[in-house]
Order: structure tokens, then C-alpha cells, then sequence
């Protein structure tokens, strides 16, 4: 065999040394106490010490017949500590945990130790013959025991390897489907280069592809990573890129030419080793920096699930608690106005004053159950919405004459300014709801409003129609504008004004004119400087009838 043939043995050999012991150390350190990542470890450890053995069986020092007939025994003597330990693998994998009755153990070990005994005497291999300029070792006595153990190890681990792949499902189905065939199909080929092709073909040509083959078992793996992130790809990639380049620049420093070369050559050597170390480093805390944000990524989606329960549990608590509030809250209007109507005897002015006073905060309870009970029936899908060709104009002027009826309107000395439109008359809408949003926007620049004009006004725009509120009151800022909109949010500007407010209203009226294909605004040049509240629809239904 030439020189070049030689060096090309050690460079792969080398390699294939190096990936075999580092994915050994990496699933051994990775769970020590997994009993599947300590029998791949083993069995790298072993496949290590084959490689090693196997280069020195073909080149042995000194190249003679007695010293190559050592080194093949110590060969299959290395082969038999591999079989049992693919068995184990696969028998355990990929269970932490390992138990194997002790019928079966007893077996194995008797499988184990009539191999590795018989290896190394006359009954494997009794003597050792060269046609052709090959050695080619003259099978014993012993052999059958070794072929039990080494193939029918490896079938026995077939053979388990099937029946865990029909009985599992999912990501453990495909585990053992791409980590365990590069194992059978490794070894297999290890088989015949290193055993069947000597004994029964008589030749030792391939002899040497066998710890090549160990390169199939870390490709598989290797899929096994990227596929089903059994270990953190990118630093075991960027690991192995630097690892192979140091083991090629190694591999380059044993076979110098000259001493210049030598010393360019070790120069190389430590750069390649100082820039691998850092990028090693980088990309380590990379992919702990993104560990870590999975980990806050999957705390804050436990959370927010979380959140949706409370929420949903706390819109059913409302729409309970509603429920049996509306019903003893009408009731005591019923009698407030049985009171007030003489039903139980005269009613002075006093009296009266008070009953009114009573009726009132009744009356604001009962729109605050209301504004509840709107609410969940949204946020559970119960509203019912009815579409019809209704006017917007006798709505809105049914609004303005209603709430121009109020006390407080005429204290203030308001004026409302609202003319019909007469180029738009009916549009498809739920008038109930659309009534229900211009009631609330008009009523909160009457109560915002301490004097002024209140213009109300509709005009067709982009396939629908606007509908504006525009007073002289209070006005907001921009922190406020953005936010109106929200559950329970009042503007800072009118918190102390009107306690009775719950910020609900609004949000209320904007779930309605959404569920319209819609949208609402709210808009103010700043305090003291009035405000505008309006709604844009479109003039053709957008939502089924009910939700």
C-alpha cells in the first residue's frame, strides 16, 4: 500500500475519531444519568478503540505475520464488547432508565465473555495466510460463537428496534427510526467489511472501510438534531466545523514536508484555534440568549392563557351578578313609583324629593347593570343583532328630543344643533344599537358640557355614512383620545366630574358599530377647546343577524 494511501487512512481515520469521541461526550454530559446517553457513549468509546486497533491490525510495527494476527484478534475482541453494547442502546433507548431481567443478563454475559475469550485464542482465527499479498486469517473452531454474538446481536437489536417503531407514535417514532438506523446500518457495515468479507470471502480489502462507515452513524444523528432538536444544533455544528478544521490542520502538522511549511502550518493551526474558540463561545451565548427567550416566550403564553381564563370567568361572574342585580333593582322602581303615586298612603314634598333622589341612583344602577350585562353578551357572542332599512334621521332626532328633555340640559342652557339630512333617509342598520351609541355620545357632551352649542349631523361618505357629536365642553388630551375606547376608562380631565361614570359606555358603543363593519373617533384640540365624538358605517350589512 502507498505512502498517500496511508496518510489518507489516518486523515479519515482521524476524523472519524474525533466525531465518534466528541458526540460520545457531548450525550454522555448532556444527561448523566440517562442510562440511553451512557450506552452511546460506551459505545463511541469502543468504536474509538476500534478505529485505532483496525488501522494498526492493517500496518502493524513490525509488519509480520505473528504481529497482524495479534492485531486481528484484538480486532474481534473489540467487536465483541460492540455488540452487546448496540443491543443495550437499543434496548434502552430512549428511556432514561434501564432494567433487564436477569435471565437475559446472564445470556449476554455468556454471549459477551465466549466471544472476547475466543477472540483472542486458535478458535476465532488460528493462523494467518497471504495470497495475493493480502492477509487473509484462517478461521477456528471458536467462530460460530462470535458470529452468535457480533450478527445475531445485531439482529436481536433489528428485531426490538421494529417493534418499538410500531408501538410508538409521534417525535419518539421518529427518534427511532432516524437515530437507530444509522446505528443498524453502521454496524452492519462493519459487520461485513470486518468479519464476513474475511471469513467467508477470503479477503481483507475492505477491512479498512469499516471504521469509515462510523461516518453513516453521525450523518443519521446528525439528522436526528436538526430534525428533532435532540441537541442544540448550532453549537454542535459550529463545535464540529472548528473541531474538523483543527483535526485537518493536525493531520497537515504530523505529515510536514519541511520545516517552513511546519512552522506556517502550526501558525495556522493556533489561529484557526483562537478564532474557533471565540466563535464557540459566541454562538454559545447566542443560543442560550434564545433559550432563555423560549423560556420567557413560553411563561408569557402561560400567562396570557391564563388571562383569557380569568377574563372568561370574570365575564360569566358579571353576567351572573347582572342578572341577579336587574331583578331586585326593578322591582324597587316598581315600588319607588307605587310610593310616589299615593299606592301606600299621601306623599308629601319631602317625601317626593327624596323618593326622586331614590328613583335616580336607581335608574344609574340599573344603566350600569345594563352597560355589565352589554358587555358579556358581547364578549361571549350573544348579541343579537337585527338588520333593517331604518332613518337615521327620525333616530337621531328621537335622541336629541329625549335627552333636550333632561334637567341638566336646560341648567346648562344648552343648545342642540341637529339638522336632517335630506339626501340620506334610510340605511341598513340594528336600529336598537345605533340608537344605544348616538344616545350615549349626545348624553356625554351634555354631561361634559357646561354651556355652548351641540352640533349633531350625518352626511354619506366612502360607500357609508358619518354620524358626528361635536360640542364646546371639556375637551381631552391626545393620552386620552387613544385611550377612550378602552373597558373602564375615563378621561383624567372629568374623573372628579361625573362619579357616576364607569368608562364602560363607550366601549360598549364601539363593540356595536364594529359589529357593523364600522369604526368610532374620538377627537379634541385640547382642554377646554370641546370635543368630537362620532361613528362611520357602512351602508350595507356586514354580520349575520346573529353573532
Amino acid at each position: 500500500m502507498s505512502v498517500i494511501s496511508i496518510n489518507v487512512e489516518i486523515v479519515l481515520g482521524v476524523l472519524a475519531l474525533f466525531l465518534n469521541s466528541y458526540l460520545g461526550i457531548i450525550m454522555f454530559w448532556q444527561n448523566k444519568k440517562s442510562w440511553t446517553n451512557k450506552f452511546f457513549a460506551l459505545l463511541a468509546f469502543f468504536i474509538d478503540i476500534y478505529i485505532i486497533v483496525n488501522f494498526i491490525s492493517l500496518h502493524p510495527i513490525p509488519n509480520t505475520p505473528e504481529a497482524q494476527l495479534f492485531w486481528i484478534r484484538m480486532v474481534m475482541f473489540i467487536c465483541s464488547f460492540i455488540g452487546p453494547t448496540v443491543f443495550l442502546l437499543v434496548y434502552t433507548f430512549p428511556k432514561e432508565k434501564f432494567f433487564l431481567k436477569k435471565k437475559y443478563s446472564i445470556i449476554l454475559l455468556f454471549l459477551f465473555l465466549t466471544s472476547s475469550f475466543s477472540s483472542i485464542t486458535n478458535l476465532v482465527f488460528k493462523s494467518i495466510t497471504y495470497p495475493n499479498g493480502q492477509p487473509i486469517p484462517i478461521p477456528g473452531a471458536g467462530i460460530p460463537f462470535f458470529f452468535l454474538d457480533f450478527i445475531g446481536l445485531f439482529i436481536l437489536s433489528f428485531i426490538i428496534l421494529i417493534i418499538k417503531y410500531f408501538k410508538s407514535v409521534g417525535k419518539d417514532k421518529k427518534q427511532i427510526f432516524w437515530f437507530l438506523a444509522g446505528i443498524i446500518i453502521t454496524f452492519s457495515i462493519m459487520g461485513i467489511t470486518t468479519v464476513i468479507s474475511v471469513v467467508i470471502f477470503k479477503t481483507s480489502s475492505a477491512v479498512f472501510l469499516g471504521p469509515l462507515a462510523t461516518v453513516i452513524l453521525m450523518i443519521f444523528i446528525a439528522y436526528a438534531i436538526v430534525k428533532y432538536e435532540l441537541f442544540n444544533i448550532k453549537v454542535i455544528g459550529t463545535q464540529l466545523l472548528v473541531g474538523l478544521l483543527s483535526g485537518v490542520l493536525i493531520s497537515k502538522l504530523v505529515f510536514f514536508q519541511s520545516y517552513s511549511v511546519l512552522i506556517i502550518d502550526s501558525i495556522t493551526f493556533l489561529i484557526v484555534l483562537f478564532f474557533g474558540y471565540l466563535l464557540v463561545g459566541s454562538v454559545r451565548k447566542e443560543v442560550h440568549q434564545k433559550e432563555e427567550l423560549a423560556i420567557l416566550a413560553n411563561n408569557l403564553e402561560k400567562a396570557n392563557l391564563r388571562l383569557q381564563e380569568l377574563d372568561q370567568q370574570k365575564t360569566e361572574f358579571l353576567s351572573i351578578a347582572s342578572h341577579q342585580l336587574r331583578t331586585p333593582l326593578t322591582i324597587i322602581r316598581g315600588y319607588i313609583e307605587l310610593i310616589g303615586d299615593g299606592a301606600y298612603g299621601k306623599v308629601n314634598k319631602k317625601m317626593k324629593e327624596t323618593l326622586k333622589n331614590m328613583d335616580e341612583s336607581n335608574d344609574r344602577l340599573l344603566t350600569l347593570v345594563e352597560e355589565f350585562l352589554d358587555i358579556t353578551r358581547i364578549e361571549q357572542g350573544r348579541t343579537k343583532f337585527t338588520f333593517e332599512d331604518k332613518s337615521i334621521n327620525d333616530l337621531i332626532s328621537s335622541v336629541v328630543k329625549e335627552l333636550s328633555m333632561k334637567p341638566e340640559f336646560s341648567v346648562k342652557k344648552l343648545k342642540i344643533v341637529w339638522k336632517p339630512e335630506k339626501n340620506i333617509d334610510k340605511i341598513v342598520m340594528d336600529e336598537e344599537k345605533i340608537r344605544h351609541v348616538v344616545f350615549n355620545f349626545l348624553d356625554n357632551s351634555i354631561k361634559y358640557s357646561d354651556k355652548g352649542t351641540i352640533k349633531v349631523s350625518v352626511e354619506k361618505e366612502d360607500n357609508g355614512y358619518n354620524v358626528k357629536i361635536k360640542d364646546q365642553g371639556f375637551g381631552f388630551n391626545k393620552e386620552d383620545e387613544v385611550n377612550f375606547f378602552q373597558k373602564f376608562y375615563r378621561g383624567k380631565n372629568v374623573q372628579g366630574t361625573n362619579v357616576n361614570g364607569t368608562g364602560l359606555g363607550i366601549y360598549v358603543c364601539k363593540r356595536f358599530i364594529e359589529k357593523h363593519g364600522g369604526h368610532v373617533w374620538a377627537h379634541s384640540e385640547g382642554l377646554g377647546k370641546g370635543s368630537e365624538f362620532g361613528f362611520w358605517i357602512p351602508g350595507v350589512k356586514v354580520v349575520e343577524k346573529g353573532e
